[in-house]
């Protein structure tokens, strides 16, 4: 009977230079996994693999050496587990995350929750090519959000109230753009250098800079073969059905414009970047 390679690749299954072994992958969704799937995790890497697993550059789990015989035994015991099967081929892959703000002090936003959310809406969704979405929570970008084909960018929507300024130049020191410059007597900000990192805001000591969480994307990002940063579109989006239109938008662009094994920088740029940003802008514009 012929072996179906590319059903087993659709479900997690990539062929391995041994014959008939096949390395699984997993679905892991902004990079957390609980005790309980990494105990079966382990368990299926022994009784059914080498012993091991691999962890991908993009926060994967990967169990090899599992027999052609053992692929819906393997899958079956792992869902019993809560552990699903990861994806390949022309579709949206598992969303990437950093920590984000409910652990590290640097974060401005959620990033497992927004990643959670994000798979929820796409993972597995049939594309020209692969698509990726990686989530990061500020602008230290650990998650290196410009490599991916959407990149989500934590920051903050910034304000500042005179009255309880103390005009003391801490928000000045920590601002990497010098967009702040505080005197003895005035604070100017300068937003065409602010970046809304937030540094302000989590510096502030007597909240004269307070800050709403937003979301910054950037767009066409992708790092294999073709070696290209994402581009910024928009302004910082604050609210979350607007970046959920915005994605969705950005997909349907894709979708619409993009040939068989095309990336979605290669379709922007043959499309043209002007007309997929009035792709975006309409969905940014788009009152709920």
């Amino acid at each position: 009977m012929a072996i179906d390679y590319k059903a087993l690749k659709n479900g997690g299954f990539m062929r391995q230079v041994q014959k008939n072994r096949f390395s699984m992958r997993l679905k892991v969704v902004g990079g957390n996994l609980t005790a309980k799937q990494l105990s079966a995790i382990a368990d299926i890497a022994t009784r059914y693999g080498n012993g091991y697993v691999h962890l991908t550059s993009r926060q994967g789990v990967e169990i090899p050496f599992i027999k052609l015989d053992d692929t819906d035994a393997v899958k079956k015991e792992l869902e019993d587990s809560d552990v699903l099967s990861g994806v390949c081929g022309p579709r949206v892959r598992t969303v990437t995350a950093c920590q984000g703000e409910k652990i590290c002090p640097s974060g401005c936003i959620d990033t497992y929750a927004l990643a959670v959310e994000i798979s929820e809406r796409y993972f597995g969704r049939e594309l020209p090519h692969k698509f990726k979405f990686g989530v990061t929570g500020c602008q230290n970008n650990c998650l290196k959000a410009e490599e991916n084909d959407l990149g989500v960018k934590g920051g903050y929507i910034i304000n500042y109230t005179r009255e309880n300024c103390t005009l003391c130049g801490l928000c000045a020191k920590v601002c990497r753009e010098d967009a702040i410059t505080v005197t003895k007597e005035t604070l100017t900000l300068d937003p065409e250098k602010c970046t809304n990192c937030g540094r302000c805001v989590k510096s502030c000591p007597t909240d004269a800079w307070t800050g709403e969480s937003g979301y910054i994307l950037s767009f066409g990002g992708t790092f294999g073969n073709l070696i290209a940063k994402g581009k910024q579109r928009l302004p910082i989006i604050k609210d979350k059905a607007m970046f959920f239109r915005v994605a969705d938008a950005a997909l349907d662009f894709f979708d619409k414009y993009g040939g068989p094994g095309e990336r979605f920088r290669v379709v922007i740029e043959r499309e043209g970047w002007d007309k997929f940003q009035s792709a975006v802008d309409k969905a940014y514009a788009t009152v709920s």
